[in-house]
């Protein structure tokens, strides 16, 4: 195996873990708090401690990724997370969790922005999208896969923090294997203000491709957070929600390899206009019929193929808009809108469920449709002699 080869999957390996650990604590916590008697928007509210943490560290992390390069930041972020793991059985306070819940936000997003930027910096544009797709897949599977150590606290409480801990720190230490590299520094400065700049300049060039991973972020914490509760108010068992939820994480795994490989081939921008005309009419059939079990299986399924990639796809979608020195900015853009997403769309959609009546799945599509046209109106534009045109 060559060493890129071997890069990218100890790289995709670590992102698969970390899924693992974010796929575990959402569930695990929410249920030994309601246990525990916590209210729902307590526990709601600790939710966003993860994503709050994301957004914290985001200004501050392109500086010591340029001076120090990918290797030292997958490191520090690995060890706050697998730290932040063992310390839970330690002290069981809301408050205590929640700051190991911030510090597990900050940890999982320096290992996802230097392993994003990593391998799309060393991918080559006919094979991007497939490496982010790898990387999607990874991610998926262990956020898919983490949901079942909650069954573990039957045994003890402490039990499965304990073990994700040490399942981290397994995969952490096959960083040291990987020969550091730095991103393309071209002219930019390494200080908070050059960041800033950066800033204003992906946002510039690449606004349209960070809309994609914020469109997920929303998605994907809605689907989680608020259909549950939806699905009960409108008479559906909790045995249907356990089928439907799975259908669009399997629906996500299964085509994230396909879309990545066609989009290499026919351009990311006109998979992107597929995948958010196809989702959105999958949640607006979702809300027409949203009393029959067999049609929202249906469009869950088909709807988790085509929108489960969004994320990974607006990546590659930025990197193909910019040049490499400002991929570190790039994704980090990517990261803050996810974020954003996350948070804004489990209290959006949780007002709409309260206040409108049928029309959660509908909130859903309109988000979709947004997003299909601005990208279908969006034009690259050219950034000075550094950028290479896209098409």
């Amino acid at each position: 195996m060559d060493t890129s080869m071997k890069r990218l999957w100890i790289l995709v390996t670590i992102v698969g873990i970390s899924g693992f650990s974010q796929g575990m604590l959402l569930p695990l916590i929410a249920i030994i708090f309601e246990n525990d008697g916590v209210s729902s928007s307590m526990n709601g509210f600790h939710a966003t401690g993860l994503y709050l943490g994301i957004l914290l560290v985001s200004p501050l992390m392109e500086g010591p990724l340029r001076r120090f390069g990918y290797k030292p930041i997958i490191i520090v972020g690995g060890a706050a997370v697998f730290l932040a793991l063992a310390l839970f059985p330690l002290w069981k306070s809301f408050w205590f969790w929640f700051f190991l819940r911030l510090m597990i936000g900050i940890g999982d997003h320096m290992l996802h922005f230097s392993t994003q930027t990593w391998i799309t910096a060393s991918s080559p544009e006919n094979r991007r999208g497939r490496n982010i797709s790898i990387y999607g897949i990874f991610f998926g599977l262990g956020f898919a896969i983490g949901p079942l150590m909650t069954r573990l606290i039957e045994i003890s409480e402490a039990l499965p923090f304990i073990i994700s801990s040490l399942i981290s720190l397994i995969a952490w230490t096959t960083v040291f294997f990987l020969q550091n590299e730095k991103p393309d520094q071209g002219v930019e400065t390494s200080n908070f203000l050059g960041t800033l700049q950066r800033f204003g300049k992906v946002c510039k060039y690449a606004w349209v491709a960070f809309l994609p991973p914020f469109g997920y972020g929303f998605l994907e914490s809605t689907m989680n957070g608020n259909f549950p509760v939806y699905a009960l108010r409108i008479g559906m068992d909790i045995k249907d929600v356990s089928i439907l939820l799975p259908a669009f994480a399997v629906g996500a795994i299964l085509f994230q390899f396909p879309l990545g490989y066609v989009s290499d081939k026919y351009g990311r921008k006109n998979v992107l206009l597929i995948v958010m005309m196809s989702g959105f009419l999958c949640f607006t059939v979702a809300g027409l019929f949203q009393h029959s079990g067999v049609i929202l299986f249906i469009c869950f399924l088909l709807a988790g193929m085509m929108t489960g990639s969004t994320f990974s796809l607006g990546i590659t979608y930025m990197a193909d808009l910019l040049p490499k020195n400002l991929l570190p900015a790039g994704n980090l853009m990517c990261g803050i809108l996810f974020s954003v997403g996350s948070i804004s769309g489990p209290f959006l959609g949780g007002i709409v469920i309260q206040y409108f009546n049928n029309a959660f799945f509908f909130v859903i599509s309109v988000m979709l449709f947004t997003i299909f046209i601005a990208l279908l109106l969006f034009r690259p534009k050219e950034i000075e002699t550094t950028v290479h045109s896209v098409t």
